[in-house]
């Protein structure tokens, strides 16, 4: 039989695993039921609820759902390998949970532009709101936030799937960009259009992001008492999203550029953080501080 070659990448990054396998297991287990249930029932609860089939909540679907398919290319293998003697990945598999990483954590950024999008028609341009945002408009919205990103992502992970590997130790405990590290030479053609759909899918959406919410904040300003409100109360958790996912986003960017200087330690810690945080964060804000999610969970669980 033929042989067939596999390269296998060491995930370095764990900390005193044979010695906390079954105490990691177990929490992160729980964080991972707990990020699943929270999501998805706020979720179901947009999806039976007419009263719900509005953009903005269809928004915080989607962004909820991304939340757990985000979670979901994460918890799966990090759980596997807190039980593993060796924290191995194959080399494929390593650079797919890249391209899915990549391409669900911009993803959430579009999202986050869109509903940005949508309180800047609902407030600063009302009586046009039914007619900009129709069921199509959000729809294409949806497939944008996941399409762009998944064609921007592929083209790097593409052009590094057949480059020479010098080392084969990962320093970290899942796949993201730190598997440049890995390469014997870096492609400075890859390395700029890196740089590109960094611009194109995060800073330009934060621009946007910080334009619109700018104008509702000079809109809601300048009108009555009613209009305030209703900003505050629909813009106030978005902020809250916004803020905390950027603060991820640029952990994930000065861990990759920080590697070899941090601490094992705290970046195991910090990492664990980052996987845990967003996802169990953002049901809590929606369900707590949208008043009709918060009215319907009221009546499911009470």
């Amino acid at each position: 039989m033929n042989e067939i070659n596999l390269t296998y990448i060491t995930l370095g990054g764990h900390v005193e695993v044979e010695k906390y396998r079954y105490l990691y297991f177990v929490i992160m287990f729980t964080v991972y039921i707990l990020i699943i249930c929270s999501n998805s029932t706020i979720v179901w609860l947009i999806m039976i609820h007419k009263s719900l089939h509005e953009p903005m909540y269809m928004f915080i679907a989607a962004l909820l759902l991304n939340s757990v398919l985000l979670s979901t290319v994460i918890y799966p293998k990090l759980l596997t390998d807190f039980l593993s003697e060796k924290q191995i990945i194959l080399y494929q598999a390593c650079l797919f949970q890249v391209f899915m990483f990549y391409v669900l954590s911009t993803s959430e950024f579009l999202l986050l532009t869109a509903m940005a999008y949508d309180r800047y028609v609902s407030i600063c341009k009302p009586l046009q709101y039914p007619t900009i945002m129709r069921r199509t408009t959000v729809n294409i919205f949806l497939v944008l936030a996941w399409f762009l990103p998944a064609v921007q992502v592929a083209v790097p992970i593409a052009g590094n799937a057949n480059t020479p590997l010098c080392n084969f130790t990962l320093k970290g405990i899942f796949c993201n960009n730190s598997v440049n590290h890995l390469y014997c030479v870096t492609s400075r053609a890859l390395s700029v259009y890196g740089m590109v759909v960094l611009f194109n899918v995060a800073l330009f959406p934060m621009l946007f992001i910080l334009f619109t919410y700018t104008k509702i904040i000079i809109v809601a300003y300048q009108s009555c008492g009613n209009v305030k409100k209703k900003a505050l109360q629909t813009c106030l958790p978005h902020v809250l999203v916004l803020i905390n996912y950027s603060c991820l986003l640029t952990y994930d960017m000065v861990m990759v550029r920080l590697e070899s200087e941090f601490p094992k330690t705290a970046r195991f810690v910090m990492t664990l953080q980052f996987v845990t945080y967003n996802p169990l964060c953002n049901p809590i804000i929606y369900g707590l501080k949208m008043k009709e999610i918060s009215k319907h969970l009221k009546t499911l669980f009470c």
